[in-house]
Parts: structure tokens; sequence; C-alpha cells
């Protein structure tokens, strides 16, 4: 993990307030955004401009509410398996330190840690990443469903269930997820240009 000076890059809680009407009606106001993050809408432009030429033929960039995951693809020059993961693996050691300073740079500009990997052929590796908690109140049936998949052997805990459940969702509904996430833009962008109150 990198040693990145701590920030509070989540939403803020209102002192007292809880639940849907406390917060005027259901979903977040203003889109995903939080009040207080910085806009990260040109996160993928600005690292194509800052990661060091030779480092990648392309890059992705995936961006959240508490994280950036840049993962770059490496020039083809591995002849198997094998040698596709130890040349990540070198990769990971050799840039180690100029990744930490882009990433500490990032973070100062978007509020969010930086999480790097790297893909060639058919592997990829995800070096760090952000292991963020999600709080939910579940009715015994939701329970219930958790507890059969850690029954079965499928998670080993609630926890593992419940992320397991989510990465499935997101496997087999990612269209419509990407179609939503495309409204949500559109909304935002209408809103920022309507008038300021």
């Amino acid at each position: 993990m990198y040693p990145f000076a701590g920030m509070d890059c989540g939403p803020g809680g209102r002192g007292g307030e809880r639940g849907p009407r406390a917060r005027g009606g259901f979903g977040r106001p203003g889109g995903w955004q939080v009040d207080g993050l910085p806009n990260a809408d040109d996160a993928a432009s600005w690292f194509a401009g800052r990661l060091p030429q030779g480092w990648f033929t392309s890059v992705d960039v995936i961006v959240d509410r508490e994280e950036i995951t840049v993962i770059g693809t490496l020039a083809e020059d591995a002849t198997d398996a094998a040698q596709d993961q130890g040349r990540i693996a070198r990769f990971r050691a050799d840039t180690r330190a100029e990744r930490i300073a882009i990433a500490q740079e990032a973070q100062a500009r978007y509020g969010r840690k930086v999480s790097w990997g790297a893909r060639l052929g058919t592997a990829t590796e995800i070096f760090t990443h952000v292991s963020v908690p999600v709080m939910t109140r579940l009715k015994q049936p939701e329970r219930q469903v958790l507890d059969t998949l850690v029954d079965a052997g499928v998670a080993r805990s609630r926890s593992d269930a419940l992320a397991w459940a989510v990465r499935l969702v997101g496997e087999h509904s990612a269209e419509w997820l990407e179609q939503l996430r495309e409204a949500m833009s559109e909304v935002d962008k209408l809103r920022a240009e309507g008038p300021t109150l």
C-alpha cells in the first residue's frame, strides 16, 4: 500500500440527520458526486499527460468516490503466460518510486487514492486497491441469502457473500449500469448549465 497522507474522501455525514427524509428524498442530491470532493472528469486526460512515455501502449482510468485505478497495457514482448507475469512483476518493481510520486500528485489534485495495475497478453494484475467498508441493514430474508452462500462455501463470511453478490450483479447488469452512469452524467451536465440560485 502506498504511503498516502490521510484524506477524508467519503461523503460527510450531517449531525443528527438520518434516513431519506433528512436528506430530502431518496438518492443523493447532485448525482453521484459528493459535496467537497474534487471533480475527476479529466482524470484520464491528466494521467495521459502525466505518465512517462513508453510505460504503456494504452491506459484505462477508472474513477469512483474513493479511488482512481490506473491499468496500463505493456508493450508486447513476452511469449507465454509466465513471461507475461514476469514482465508485469518487473515493471511493478522498476517503476514503484515514480508511480508513488505520480499517485501523490493525483491524490492532491483529485482527493482520491490511486491504485495501479498492468496487463500484458492474457495476464492482468492489480498491484494495490482500496477496500472500503460499506454499512447496510438487511432484513432476515436477505441475511438468509448471505448465510446460504456462507454455509455452501461460496463465501467465507457475510461480508464476502455481499461482495460476491455485488460482483455478480455487476457482471450481469454491466450494460444497464453503464447506461445509468451515462444518464446520470447528462443530468449533472444539465444541472451545471442551469441558473444559479
